[in-house]
């Protein structure tokens, strides 16, 4: 069964993914949520420049995947959910949760901490919200995150295929919340309840620093009700919300040279979590 998984799962990922990025970009073209203001040929070729550069250095730093490693770490009984007797059901949705529950955990601490705030702000640099921007990370971002993510999977003993499952849902899920997607306000608030739309995950990148320190969850809404981060609504609308950090929104600056180089310009600014708020917001 692990072997099965391992072997196809590049190209799950692959087709899961290129469909739902051509579903969300075909949907935010129909019914998008918010006018453009700098437009896709200056933002997506670098935008998917980054994810392209990011998945071939991911694929030769570590060539086995995270699927790969579950797989292994399995075979060696390593991780909690490998000692204790629980039904293999059962292990892969503690595994999924828990595995969500750290991605929650490390998104904070990439607010909270300045040094991690400087690859993390390229994500959050991006001036405008679309789908692209749910696959934008600096690399060293990307791999700080998959070597947290292999000791994760060591410690927990997650399954190899909750990791399968874990990596679909968190692929598919960012593209999906980070679409400028116009969702009816009724379908909004029921979906909100079980999964992070794009409502929702707007405010994150919201230009005032209260709303970019709140609503970190990337599947799932219910850490940021458990932990007190969670804001409804940006307090001036979605129309009106200016997204972003206030640095490197320039056109220029969305060339994959300029997005490399990101976090070694300037000093980190305001946005980390903690930094005193001035403006009373």
């Amino acid at each position: 069964m692990n072997e099965w998984i391992y072997t196809y799962e590049p190209a799950i990922r692959l087709g899961i993914f290129t469909s739902l990025f051509t579903l969300m970009a075909l949907g935010e073209a129909v019914f998008p949520r918010r006018a453009r203001s700098l437009g896709r040929r200056r933002r997506w070729p670098g935008n998917i420049a980054i994810s392209a550069l990011n998945a071939l250095l991911a694929r030769f730093l570590f060539p086995g995947s995270a699927v790969a490693f579950a797989a292994f770490a399995a075979s060696r009984g390593w991780g909690l959910l490998q000692i204790v007797t629980l039904p293999d059901t059962a292990k892969i949705i503690i595994a999924i949760i828990l595995l969500d529950l750290i991605i929650y955990l490390q998104h904070v601490l990439f607010h909270a901490a300045p040094s991690l705030w400087r690859l993390h702000r390229m994500h959050h640099a991006d001036p405008e919200f679309d789908v692209t921007t749910g696959s934008r990370f600096h690399p060293v971002e990307i791999i700080l995150s998959m070597g947290i993510k292999f000791m994760v999977i060591a410690a927990l003993g997650a399954p190899a295929l909750s990791v399968l499952i874990f990596e679909v849902l968190l692929n598919g899920v960012s593209l999906f919340n980070h679409a400028n997607l116009k969702l009816p306000l009724r379908a909004d608030r029921i979906l909100r309840r079980f999964i992070v739309t794009p409502d929702m995950h707007r405010v994150h990148h919201s230009v005032v620093m209260s709303e970019t320190n709140s609503n970190f969850g990337f599947n799932v809404p219910w850490w940021d009700h458990l932990f007190g981060t969670y804001r409804a609504q940006p307090k001036v609308g979605h129309e009106a919300v200016n997204i972003g950090i206030g640095q490197f929104g320039a056109a220029r600056d969305q060339r994959l040279d300029r997005l490399l180089i990101q976090p070694f310009i300037g000093p980190p600014g305001i946005y980390p979590l903690g930094h005193r708020e001035e403006t009373g917001e």
